[in-house]
């Protein structure tokens, strides 16, 4: 048996298949139905107007989404955080602007490390010419 301290609440449970404990899990599972039932009623809500309704952080919503919990299908107008800027989004844990940026990073990195590479192999090839004569 596997006894962890809850992250949530910091009670020491038995740890199973998941990463909080059961009085944890029943108290999400609440606050699920309570944003379901509110979405129900209210279909056009965004996720503030659903956290200031129902009294749920926009982070557990976000994470009820992104678990496939809520449907954005039945929620017009439910959005939730990009992960790196806080622009609200409806797919895909990034905004397009972030994920733009993100590869614009990675290329050029890619790109300087591959001219440190190949400077790198130039003075290498160098020596070695200079070393068989």
């Amino acid at each position: 048996m596997n006894l962890e301290n809850c992250p949530r609440c910091g009670r020491l449970f038995a740890k199973n298949f998941r990463d909080v404990c059961p009085n944890c899990i029943r108290e999400i599972d609440k606050q699920y139905e309570t944003c379901a039932n509110y979405l129900r009623e209210n279909r056009g809500a965004t996720i503030v107007e659903l956290s200031e309704a129902v009294d749920v952080s926009i982070r557990q919503i976000t994470k009820f989404i992104r678990e496939g919990r809520i449907s954005l299908m039945n929620a017009p107008n439910l959005s939730y955080p990009c992960e790196v800027c806080g622009t609200l989004i409806r797919e895909s844990h990034i905004c397009d602007n972030c994920r733009k940026r993100l590869e614009k990073d990675i290329n050029s990195l890619h790109k300087q490390q591959s001219e440190a590479g190949r400077s790198h192999q130039e003075s290498i090839h160098a020596y070695r010419i200079k070393e068989d004569k």
